[in-house]
């Protein structure tokens, strides 16, 4: 993708890891691309968020163990202080506990620290542009049933048209108010078909429902 006229000239992110080496990694990187300007850089939770609420970056890279305060209790100060702020979570940890966590919390995306360099730089763009980005090998524990089978089969589940718009709009982070400007729906239409869907499928968290909502969409694109 041509991303020259869909960006700013300039993209501000902070790192947050507690461990130096990944740092110095994840810097070398982002400093071959002109666009992206590392603000700064924290090595355990509070000091980010301080850091984020001094600079404002556009993105904040987040490992999930970090002392003082872990990578999802920071996302979720973040999204509920600073929503403009892009989260995407950056960890070794590829367990569907800590990604549902992570997704509850409204973090824009999920990667693996296994994934290609080049696939950070555009998973940033690309959570910029207003997608929620994963790595494959999290888009693979996303699509495992869940191992003490809370989720129903849902082979047979049908979706309809609007509701598969609602849930494309979901896979992407957006909210009920947001889905609902964006298709000329009414707040609570849009929370009746989520609701339905919901029900279809027997899920019980919001967490769960953009879980399928990402898998569904990957599933259909065309």
């Amino acid at each position: 993708m041509d991303y020259d006229e869909l960006l700013p000239k300039e993209i501000t992110v902070i790192i947050a890891d507690d461990h130096e080496l990944i740092r110095v990694g994840i810097k070398r990187l982002l400093s071959t691309e002109k666009r992206l300007k590392i603000l700064a850089e924290a090595e355990d939770g509070m000091m980010a968020f301080e850091l984020i609420r001094v600079y404002r970056p556009d993105v904040v890279l987040i490992d999930i163990s970090m002392p003082r305060l872990n990578g999802i209790e920071l996302a979720k100060m973040v999204k509920e202080q600073y929503p403009e702020t892009i989260v995407l979570m950056l960890t070794a940890y590829e367990d569907y506990q800590n990604v549902e966590q992570a997704l509850s919390v409204g973090a824009d995306g999920y990667l693996s620290k296994n994934i290609n360099p080049n696939f950070l730089v555009e998973a940033i763009y690309r959570a910029y542009l207003g997608e929620r980005v994963f790595s494959k090998s999290i888009l693979r524990v996303l699509d495992k049933p869940l191992a003490f089978g809370s989720e129903t089969d849902t082979s047979n589940v049908s979706i309809t048209k609007r509701e598969a718009e609602i849930l494309s709009y979901l896979a992407l982070g957006k909210t009920s108010k947001e889905i609902a400007e964006i298709l000329g729906l009414s707040v609570r239409t849009v929370q009746n078909h989520r609701a339905n869907i919901m029900q279809k499928l027997g899920i019980q968290t919001a967490a769960a429902l953009v879980r399928f909502a990402v898998i569904y969409t990957s599933q259909n694109r065309k």
